[in-house]
C-alpha cells in the first residue's frame, strides 16, 4: 500500500463497516415505521409493509449487539479519534486544520453518545404504541430525536471526513489490505495484553 494512502486498523474497519450497515438499516426501517404510523412532518408514498415495527426492532437488537464493540474500541485503541482534554481550547483556531480535526473528534463522540441514547430509548418503546396511535409517548419522542441526531451526526461525519482527508480517507475504511502487525492472528494476544494492562492500572 502506498505511503500516501491513509491507513486504518483492520479491526476498526470491520467494526466500522458492520455498524454502518446495521445502523443504516435501522435508520431506514425507523423512518419507514415513522412514515406508516406518524408522518406528521414528512410522509412518503412507501408501501405499508406488515410488521415493519418488528423488522426495525430486529435491526435495533443487532445494533445493540455490534455497537458496544465499536464503542469499546473507540474509547480505548481509537480514543485519539474522540474528544481530547484540549479539544475545546483548539476550537479557537478557527479555519486551521486543528480546528477541523477538533470538530471531527466532537462529532465522533456525539455520534457514539447518540447511538447509546437511541439504544436506551428504543429499549423503552412498546410495539403497540404506534399502531394504537399513541404518538405522544415520551419514550417515542426521545427515541425519534435520538435517531435524528444520529442521522445528522452520520452525515456530518462523512462530510468532515471528506474535508479533512478527502476521498482517500473515506476509501481507506473499505480497503482489504492490512499490515502484518495488524493481522487477526495477533488480536487475541493484543486483547490479552489490553486486559492485563487494565488490571495493572486498577491495582
Amino acid at each position: 500500500m502506498a505511503r500516501s494512502q491513509p491507513y486504518q486498523p483492520l479491526l476498526l474497519r470491520i467494526l466500522h463497516g458492520v455498524n454502518l450497515i446495521v445502523v443504516l438499516l435501522a435508520m431506514v426501517t425507523a423512518f419507514w415505521v415513522y412514515n406508516i404510523y406518524d408522518g406528521r412532518l414528512i410522509q412518503l408514498p412507501l408501501p405499508n409493509i406488515p410488521d415493519m415495527i418488528g423488522i426495525h426492532g430486529t435491526f435495533g437488537v443487532l445494533f445493540l449487539i455490534v455497537f458496544p464493540a465499536l464503542a469499546l474500541y473507540s474509547f480505548h485503541p481509537g480514543q485519539k479519534r474522540l474528544i481530547q482534554g484540549d479539544t475545546i481550547n483548539k476550537l479557537t483556531a478557527v479555519g486551521k486544520p486543528i480546528w477541523w480535526y477538533s470538530l471531527y473528534r466532537i462529532i465522533n463522540t456525539v455520534m457514539l453518545l447518540a447511538g447509546t441514547w437511541a439504544l436506551m430509548t428504543g429499549r423503552q418503546m412498546k410495539e403497540e404504541w404506534l399502531p394504537d396511535g399513541n404518538l405522544n409517548e415520551t419514550w417515542y419522542q426521545l427515541h425519534l430525536s435520538a435517531w435524528l441526531v444520529l442521522l445528522g451526526c452520520l452525515i456530518i461525519h462523512v462530510l468532515m471526513g471528506l474535508k479533512i482527508g478527502g476521498t482517500p480517507l473515506i476509501m481507506s475504511m473499505f480497503r482489504r489490505q492490512y499490515r502484518p502487525s495488524d493481522s487477526p492472528r495477533l488480536w487475541r494476544q493484543k486483547i490479552q495484553e489490553f486486559i492485563k494492562s487494565r488490571k495493572e492500572t486498577r491495582q
